[in-house]
């Protein structure tokens, strides 16, 4: 209590100082956590490079820079806690430390998912395991490099956030570590009063056409209308205002139970507008992966911001969280900087710039590259990792690590201790059958399953409470992949009805009702034998066919089966009310037995009078057409049947694919790689040349030597100079760009800065690789020519040469 009082005191002052204001009178008990289960004396170091346990000149050179900076920052700030500047790290350096900023490296890692903010920031949420600070209000006492994070895939605040910000700069982003504070929900990582991002609904847009049709009008009162609507709003609204308010008493009295509301210290990502066309700044979470505005409630205020190439004090008041901060780290009134060669953050320079400016500076080169190379398929901690939130629980799981495929399943309850079920939701990948999600409501008992492109039977969703026949069953279907255009088919023991598309007969709905089953009967050209069902009635209904009449083209038809009738019902002509309808009683048991059919006025009914001849012709189709129609509805049962059948064998015995590329579980395609690697002779095209044969001359063999050399050589040039032509290619469309952004439509605009943006991550991309080409250039040209001594077709010759 004193310490809250302490704080209300302080906020009624005149005069504040700016900055963060945080009291030391807090009892040990209050500020401690219980201890991590893993011991981080007990890690293994000897295997980390010299610069690690040692610094150098330079390093000690900005190590007393640092100290002289806060000496001064303590003699005019001495209210505000200590900076954050020069921790210990995991080698034990306890008299020096080392500088944040060397901590942060910039890396790229080679997964296309990692060259976006998202996809960064979701890796390392999903592979690090969250350690709490020791004390809550206070800085940790090391901070260790990124590649023993990333060894050991655990950390607090500052390890996650030190690791994001390396991530998010190598991609090409203007990204900083921040030491703060925020509300202890963010701290402690406990979402159990946010819904998952699984469970919320995406927004659709609604794309607006002034040219659509005007709809008829509604005949209905406006007034009841509007008089129903408003009860319904008032009691959702009542609904509504209740479960906010309940919300509210929870989040509130959670504060108020929190006596450290305000001082708990934590570590999270800024990332600045301008690189890689960002638009607005904001932060990231590095605990949760997720975006945050930088007027969040949950950040409560900044000490200080740092990234690879320098560091800087927050000096602006913070009593209303970050909502009022400004992040022009340029401005010196509002932010402090330590190395003053720069007062500006480097944004918007090209990447060939930055490299050589960055080159110029004391601290580079103080650290070496971290090794950051890991199983990234893995992606968890052992492989699985749970996150629980509102109401629900989130499982999460490395790819072929369950035989079924599973990779992640969201279970919802219904209540906030998580005691009843009410609906599981399971993804799964790399399935044989294409399963990708399945959903299970535990209180209807429905299971729906969606399936991706590529399904045996060309199946997209399948809906039902059990996987028998009897039960009803919603099948949806790729129409595309099919030839007869089924989009959708709804089956269950008393009638089934079919929906298509795209068909050239205009056919969109089949409707079949049944009787009960009888005897068993075998399809021919199957291999499944079904109990035949008695057909009732079959019902198919037709778009309407511009090329005939209206009152010639079908619209409805209906075979009455049991009671030997068929209904045909016209589309409507224009001007009329009523549609053209044609009604056929078909002969009886004794006629269908070979004896020759008679038209008789009593055998049809149509409202237009035709010939008998017509009549009588168009009646023969249709019979023919009944027995089709028959034959095509126990295909479709038996197809039915067959889907059961496949999904039941499929769910006993799960078959996961691998993908050619992936070498590492392919065995097959391993082999074959490196069976073609065997075969390959990199010397082939230089023998041709020289006309080898058995045995070479030694002027063929300097030759064969020189060119092999030279032509390696000129591909290294040529990669050079395509990387170089790209990024002089997009310089320029970037200046036309600028000359001409007013004149662009908005169209246009949004159109060259997405095409802009992923353009500039692959030039970045590319600029790496040919630093990394650089520097291993000559380790190439000397292996290369290492081979070629060693190659038993060369060697007798180049052995003295």
């Amino acid at each position: 209590m004193e310490i809250l009082e302490e704080k209300e005191e302080e906020q009624q002052r005149e005069e504040e100082p700016k900055g963060l204001k945080i009291s030391d009178n807090l009892q040990d008990g209050d500020t401690t956590v219980s201890a991590n289960d893993f011991d981080w004396s007990s890690i293994d170091t000897s295997q980390l490079p010299s610069s690690y346990k040692t610094n150098s000149l330079k390093e000690k050179k900005l190590l007393h820079v640092a100290d002289h900076f806060l000496w001064q920052y303590t003699h005019l700030c001495p209210d505000r806690k200590l900076l954050f500047l020069h921790p210990v790290n995991e080698c034990g350096m306890e008299v020096w430390g080392k500088f944040v900023s060397t901590t942060v490296r910039p890396t790229l890692l080679p997964y296309t998912e990692l060259y976006h903010w998202d996809g960064c920031a979701s890796f390392v949420s999903d592979y690090l395991t969250m350690e709490p600070l020791k004390s809550p209000i206070t800085p940790p006492s090391s901070l260790y490099s990124p590649t023993t994070i990333l060894k050991y895939q655990r950390g607090n605040c500052f390890d996650f956030s030190v690791l994001l910000c390396s991530m998010l700069i190598g991609a090409g982003y203007d990204a900083y570590c921040v030491h703060g504070y925020a509300t202890r929900e963010m701290c402690t990582l406990d979402r159990t009063l946010e819904l998952c991002p699984l469970q919320v609904p995406k927004k659709g847009m609604k794309k607006s056409n002034k040219y659509r049709v005007k709809p008829p009008p509604d005949l209905q009162s406006k007034f009841e209308l509007q008089q129903e609507a408003k009860k319904k709003a008032e009691i959702e609204a009542a609904q509504e205002n209740n479960e906010r308010e309940e919300e509210k008493v929870m989040e509130v009295e959670k504060c108020k139970r929190d006596p450290l509301y305000g001082l708990r210290v934590h570590a999270w990502v800024l990332v600045l507008s301008g690189k890689r066309d960002v638009p607005e700044t904001f932060f990231i979470n590095p605990f949760t992966g997720s975006s945050h505005s930088t007027m969040d409630e949950h950040f409560l205020g900044i000490e200080s911001v740092w990234n690879h190439r320098n560091y800087w004090v927050n000096m602006q008041d913070c009593r209303n969280g970050c909502k009022d901060l400004a992040f022009d780290l340029g401005d010196t009134i509002r932010w402090e900087i330590m190395l003053s060669g720069s007062h500006e953050p480097l944004q918007l320079l090209p990447d060939a710039e930055e490299d050589k400016e960055l080159s110029d500076r004391d601290m580079d080169g103080v650290v070496s590259d971290p090794n950051v190379s890991c199983e990234f398929e893995t992606r968890f901690p052992q492989g699985r990792k749970v996150i629980l939130y509102k109401k629900a629980k989130l499982e999460k799981w490395a790819p072929y690590l369950n035989g079924n495929g599973l990779v992640k399943r969201l279970t919802v309850y219904a209540d906030s201790d998580c005691a009843e079920v009410v609906e599981v939701k399971e993804w799964f990948k790399n399935r044989e059958d294409m399963l990708d999600m399945r959903e299970v409501n535990k209180q209807t008992q429905l299971t729906t399953e969606y399936f991706s492109p590529g399904h045996l039977l060309s199946l997209k969703a399948h809906t039902y409470t059990s996987l028998g026949p009897e039960t009803e069953h919603t099948m949806e279907f790729y129409s595309e992949a099919r030839v007869d255009g089924l989009q959708k088919r709804v089956k269950n023991a008393k009638e089934m009805t079919e929906y298509f598309v795209g068909r050239d007969d205009f056919l969109h709905v089949r409707h079949i009702e049944f009787h009960k089953r009888g005897k068993k009967i075998h399809l021919a050209g199957t291999r499944t034998e079904i109990n035949s069902q008695p057909i009732a009635q079959i019902k198919e209904c037709f778009h309407r066919n511009l090329e005939k009449p209206a009152d010639e083209d079908v619209a409805e038809r209906i075979f009455l089966i049991t009671e030997n009738m068929i209904h045909l019902t016209y589309h409507l002509k224009d001007k009329y009310i009523t549609a053209s309808k044609k009604d056929f009683y078909k002969e009886t048991e004794s006629d269908r037995k070979g004896n020759e059919i008679f038209m008789t006025p009593g055998m049809w009914s149509s409202e237009k009078d035709k010939k008998q001849l017509h009549l009588y012709k168009l009646l023969q189709e249709l019979t023919k057409e009944e027995k089709r129609l028959k034959q095509q509805v126990q295909q479709s049962e038996a197809e039915v049947l067959n889907i059961l059948k496949i999904c039941e064998n499929e769910d006993s015995a799960v078959k996961l694919s691998v993908s050619i590329y992936n070498t590492e579980r392919n065995e097959k395609r391993r082999e074959q790689h490196e069976a073609v690697e065997q075969d390959l002779d990199y010397l082939a095209p230089f023998l041709i040349r020289v006309g080898y044969r058995e045995k070479l001359t030694k002027a063929q063999a300097l030759r064969v030597r020189d060119e092999c050399l030279t032509d390696l050589k000129h591909r290294l040039l040529d990669k050079a100079n395509i990387i170089q032509a790209r990024f002089e290619q997009l310089q320029k469309k970037n200046q036309w760009f600028q000359k001409n952004r007013n004149r662009l439509s908005a169209e246009e605009e949004d159109d060259f800065l997405t095409r802009y943006s992923e353009t500039t991550s692959h030039i970045h991309t590319l600029v790496l690789r040919l630093n990394r080409e650089k520097q291993t250039a000559s380790q190439k040209y000397l292996a290369l020519e290492e081979k070629l001594h060693q190659d038993p077709r060369l060697a007798e010759h180049l052995a003295h040469a």
